[in-house]
């Protein structure tokens, strides 16, 4: 019968598809493979009846309109988090002093997306998004094309598993050239590409970006024969249902083999084709663990150890001058290319040119370089070997190498400047910024189409940006229709962001991306903030006479008075302002550092605002709460000397939950 010849054909695929895409060991060839799959699309298209949600054939994709939320019948928690071999020792001694020793599982922290996978009788049914670990996104169809994630377990069970979505290395560098040749945004990481490929409306998109999936937590919702008694056990029964776990675990007897676990690793996990940032150690015994219990936002019974951020050796080919928005000449170090983090690392930031002279950095140097916050390369020293000494003393460039103007040290400062308004590489640059993600954010718009729209005279401003046609695009370079359609609607798209976004991409002296949001939420219009005295803008908390004195000749310039008009004339013009949700953060100022894990940290801003809150650029007494994400700089410190109350992302969002 067709229907017996659908469901073997159903379970050679899936038997299939386990073997290559979990074990990495291939049982049929590619020309087997393919002729079963169109066997099995052909019998399902002649009999749609017999099409069930575990058929191979499901993980095509569609395109939704939109995410929906999804509240997790168990939340998902956090980790708490220690840099120290003895943090973990204490973290151990205190589980042995209350149940005696105790064994611990050791697995690789793998660097993606936190997902719950739901199965109902053996069948895949919903694949959820960590979220705030209360509420995340229903993203089932664009898990579906995961191809470790399987549609129909090896038994029929009721059971909820957690486990880790990420880009492999090589796919990353695979994505990043594909993108690069298109003019379309370069991801800095793996994990960034992972999050962005994993949230795709259209799940077409996700199928093709190869991403992968580590599970490491099961839970039996309905009755199983010989249950699992302990973590490692429930492991082992994961793989046994046909799921991809780490096979890098381990079973250690005690802390210090744990340790000896993450020593190893630190060494070795550059070697792996996927990023790892620490190691996750947990109590195996489930009855401990139940004893144990957890705080309101982690696990008692688990820790992450995370490793350090790696710094490797290479030599220095060339010091790039680029010139920013603003003139400001910035040295950047050309490099023989080498793995770092888990990407090729060809160009480092080397800040200024008075850090060049700190670090006496000569054309030719060996050089330390490491990455700042895990995402952004910079050079941290030379090897001063006697080669470093024979090598001729770099000196700081005297001319634009964009326009040949003669540059100038503004007084106050220890940058370079091109003063030449004129500038090709400044003017691109103030183009390239505004469409950045920070400030208005347009998408499919990148350096090498603003370069291209520039020589060919169709853009000097941004401004002329919301002239242009489609017309326009089409005669660039590789820019066919589809293209020139994304990148003319993501320009229109980007009309009415909210007037954080207009005053960031407005590049005022002085104001970033945090002091916008301080102004956007204080003045709530770009009328206000335009009107506004000196004496008002001095009042805000975190702006001053001198940030205060550059606002307000910006918004009087008579340039800057034309470029608004014309926005407006283009109807470009900010959203109106937020209203507020609620009045439950009244009163209260927070400040955010570091890099917070499920939501950027505009996205946390919006929250503050929406719920009556505000947000500073700086810490002062004045200060309410900082947020400290991973990676937290000078402001947690700041905080921490004025006694100012400090939450975690996972403490924030229990407050505003």
């Amino acid at each position: 019968m067709v229907v017996d010849r659908i469901n073997f054909l159903k379970d050679e695929i899936n038997k299939a598809n386990y073997k290559y895409y979990v074990e990495d060991n291939p049982s049929i060839s590619d020309y087997e493979y393919d002729k079963m799959f169109a066997e099995l699309k052909k019998l399902e298209s002649e009999n749609p009846l017999f099409i069930s949600p575990d058929s191979p054939t499901q993980r095509v994709g569609s395109v939704s309109e939109k995410f929906f939320p999804h509240k997790h019948k168990y939340r998902l928690y956090s980790l708490d988090n220690t840099y120290e071999y003895e943090d973990l020792q204490d973290w151990y001694k205190k589980i042995v002093k209350e149940y005696g020793n105790q064994e611990l599982v050791c697995e690789l922290k793998i660097d993606g997306l936190a997902m719950a996978l739901t199965y109902e009788n053996g069948i895949f049914v919903r694949g959820v998004t960590r979220g705030d670990g209360i509420t995340g996104e229903d993203i089932t169809n664009n898990l579906k094309t995961v191809k470790a994630i399987p549609l129909k377990l090896f038994e029929p069970v009721d059971i909820e598993v957690r486990g880790e979505v990420y880009m492999p290395k090589e796919s990353f560098e695979k994505l990043n050239e594909e993108n690069l040749r298109n003019g379309e945004k370069l991801f800095a990481n793996p994990r960034n590409a992972a999050a962005g490929s994993i949230r795709q409306l259209d799940s077409t998109i996700t199928a093709k970006r190869d991403l992968s999936m580590f599970c490491y937590t099961a839970i039996i919702t309905g009755n199983v024969k010989n249950p699992p008694q302990n973590h490692y056990e429930s492991l082992m029964y994961l793989k046994k249902l046909g799921f991809k776990v780490n096979p890098n675990i381990k079973l250690c007897k005690n802390a210090t083999e744990a340790i000896e676990y993450c020593k190893e690793w630190d060494e070795k996990r550059f070697s792996l084709d996927y990023a790892t940032d620490g190691v996750v150690i947990k109590v195996n015994s489930f009855a401990v663990q139940q004893e144990l219990g957890f705080t309101s936002r982690a696990p008692k019974w688990a820790t992450a150890f995370k490793f350090p951020p790696e710094e490797v050796t290479t030599k220095l080919v060339a010091i790039e001058e680029s010139v920013g928005k603003t003139g400001a000449i910035t040295p950047i170090a050309i490099l023989e290319p080498v793995q770092l983090g888990g990407s090729t690392v060809a160009r480092a930031s080397l800040h200024n040119f008075d850090e060049v002279g700190r670090l006496d950095v000569r054309i030719g140097d060996k050089v330390y370089i490491k990455k700042a916050a895990e995402i952004i390369p910079k050079v941290v020293k030379v090897i001063e070997d006697d080669e470093h000494y024979k090598l001729p003393q770099y000196t700081m460039p005297k001319n634009c190498p964009s326009c040949n103007s003669e540059l100038h040290i503004h007084e106050g400062e220890v940058n370079l400047y091109c003063d030449n308004p004129d500038c090709p590489a400044k003017r691109c640059a103030k183009v390239e910024y505004w469409v950045s993600k920070d400030a208005m954010d347009i998408d499919k718009i990148g350096p090498s189409i603003i370069e291209q729209l520039y020589n060919k005279g169709f853009i000097k401003t941004p401004v002329d940006l919301y002239k242009l046609t489609m017309q326009d695009f089409m005669q660039l370079d590789l820019v066919k229709e589809k293209s020139a359609f994304n990148m003319y609607n993501a320009i229109q798209e980007s009309k009415n962001r909210p007037l954080s976004r207009f005053i960031t991409a407005f590049t005022i002296r002085n104001v970033g991306k945090e002091t916008a949001g301080v102004l956007a939420s204080e003045f709530g219009t770009l009328e206000n903030l335009k009107n506004a005295s000196i004496e008002e803008l001095s009042k805000v908390e975190g702006i001053g006479e001198i940030i205060a004195q550059d606002i307000f000749e910006f918004f009087r310039n008579p340039k800057n008075i034309k470029m608004l008009e014309e926005l407006k004339s283009l109807n470009v013009e900010p959203a109106p302002p937020i209203q507020n949700v609620s009045d439950k953060l009244k009163g209260k100022t927070f400040v955010l550092t570091g890099t917070l894990k499920n939501m950027t940290r505009d996205e946390a801003s919006e929250k503050i605002k929406q719920l009556g809150g505000k947000t500073s650029s700086s810490v002062s007494k004045n200060t309410s709460y900082v947020i400290a994400g991973e990676n937290a700089g000078s402001k947690l410190d700041k905080a921490l000397k004025l006694n100012v109350i400090i939450l975690t992302e996972d403490d924030f969002l229990e407050m505003i939950s």
